[in-house]
């Protein structure tokens, strides 16, 4: 496994940021660490790549203990940070020509930067000083100088923020791409990113894991209640829609769709079109609507 957390705690104060956290990660996946602001989420990146230690329980990365040997995991290890510190004043080439150097690149440096420039699609501004770009190229430049060393691991903090739709398609791609041969750890708030990107997800809340599975199981293990998506011809009140067998609720979307949450998808489903014939009435979409990520974190992570 290339990344091995077992029993993670962090207290700040009397806080529990983490409390017994375990999980593990093998090369070539690439998980989507999702929760809520305050969930333990960045402390568990800081923790793996050696910014602050834990209070207790055991983290590897590629076989190195973060805390006995932290130079080796930060030598295989690109960070993006949330916040991703950069140098305004400074170059785009002349920054990360700095980060090459940190990495001994030697007389290859130019050639790893401009790979790193056209791979990040920073071409167009690579003449600028980055104090100077965009919020979406300033990402950029983080995520060049995180994967410029080429490293086994990547953790990625909300890495596509401030990316528009043509830079964020972009940058997915290189993540999926990266994600061939890497193990890749990406904490997002955009659930879109997930379900596109990442081929499993954590989940955690108040500091604890709260799911940990496959994107394609999580979606449909988890199925729920289900939404069906009805237009009629003429329409209908509410009322009668609530009366039918399997319908839990009823929303309105437009004068004549609606949606019905069920828990018994086939038999709201059957209710519909018995309603439509005893009223005269006519069905013109009947569709359901699929479980999302989204739906689930916020079943998983909603405060009771």
């Amino acid at each position: 496994m290339s990344i091995e957390v077992k029993g993670i705690s962090k207290l700040y104060g009397k806080q529990k940021a983490l409390y017994n956290v375990s999980f593990s990660v093998g090369s070539g996946e690439v998980v989507g660490f999702l929760g809520p602001n305050g969930a333990g989420k960045s402390t568990m990146m800081k923790i793996l790549t050696c910014f602050i230690p834990q209070n207790s329980g055991e983290a590897n990365v590629l076989g190195y203990d973060v805390l006995e040997n932290s130079i080796e995991v930060r030598k295989n290890v690109g960070y993006l940070p949330e916040s991703n510190p950069l140098y305004y004043d400074m170059y785009v080439r002349e920054y990360l020509k700095m980060v090459a150097g940190i990495y001994k690149f030697g007389k290859k440096s130019k050639e790893r930067v401009e790979e790193m420039i056209a791979a990040t699609g920073l071409t167009p501004e690579a003449h600028k000083k980055i104090g100077a770009l965009s919020k979406g190229y300033k990402q950029r430049v983080g995520l060049a100088q995180a994967i410029i060393h080429d490293p086994k691991v990547l953790i990625l903090d909300e890495p596509t923020s401030g990316l528009d739709p043509n830079q964020l398609q972009d940058i997915r791609e290189l993540i999926i791409n990266l994600g061939k041969d890497k193990t890749v750890i990406l904490s997002t708030h955009i659930m879109q990113e997930v379900e596109a990107i990442c081929n499993r997800v954590i989940i955690i809340n108040k500091g604890e894991i709260v799911a940990d599975d496959k994107t394609n199981v999580l979606l449909s293990s988890n199925k729920g209640e289900s939404k069906l998506i009805v237009e009629f011809k003429n329409a209908p009140h509410e009322k009668e829609l609530l009366k039918l067998q399997g319908v839990k609720s009823v929303s309105t979307i437009s004068e004549t769709k609606y949606k019905l949450f069920t828990t018994q998808l086939d038999e709201a489903r059957s209710s519909v079109f018995r309603f439509a014939v005893d009223t005269n009435n006519e069905v013109l979409t009947l569709n359901v609507e699929e479980q999302r990520l989204e739906d689930i974190f916020q079943k998983l992570t909603v405060a009771k």
